[in-house]
């Protein structure tokens, strides 16, 4: 079997998520597409391996995790870990933000993501 076939549910889970977006990710989603013209292009619910992460930027080998309150939990955490660790292994810097993160603070979000692809933040 290929890879096709190996990765179908992922790509299958993944685009039950991009149709099924958190209005949290909708928010980041709308303010990342905008990097496009920084140079910096961004998929959302994306399959990698047997993951599938919120957004990535392939060039810059950046994910992006918007967490709710059940990744507080200690198994969710665990999973997180293990789940970071992995997609590290791979080459990927994994940052993460909460919910409430993008809600209350877009802008500081943003200039985290910002600095972490190197670019200036004024």
């Amino acid at each position: 079997m290929g890879d096709q076939g190996r990765y179908s549910m992922a790509d299958e889970q993944a685009r039950w998520l991009r149709n099924n977006q958190t209005e949290m990710e909708k928010i980041l989603w709308r303010e990342l597409r905008g990097l496009r013209s920084s140079g910096f292009h961004f998929r959302r619910q994306a399959p990698l391996g047997r993951y599938v992460v919120d957004f990535v930027c392939h060039g810059s080998k950046l994910i992006i995790e918007v967490d709710g309150e059940q990744h507080g939990e200690t198994d969710a955490m665990r999973r997180d870990e293990q789940r970071s660790a992995w997609l590290e292994g791979e080459g990927f810097k994994v940052i993460r933000f909460w919910n409430n993160d993008v809600n209350e603070n877009l802008q500081g979000v943003m200039q985290s993501i910002a600095m972490h692809l190197g670019m200036r933040v004024d």
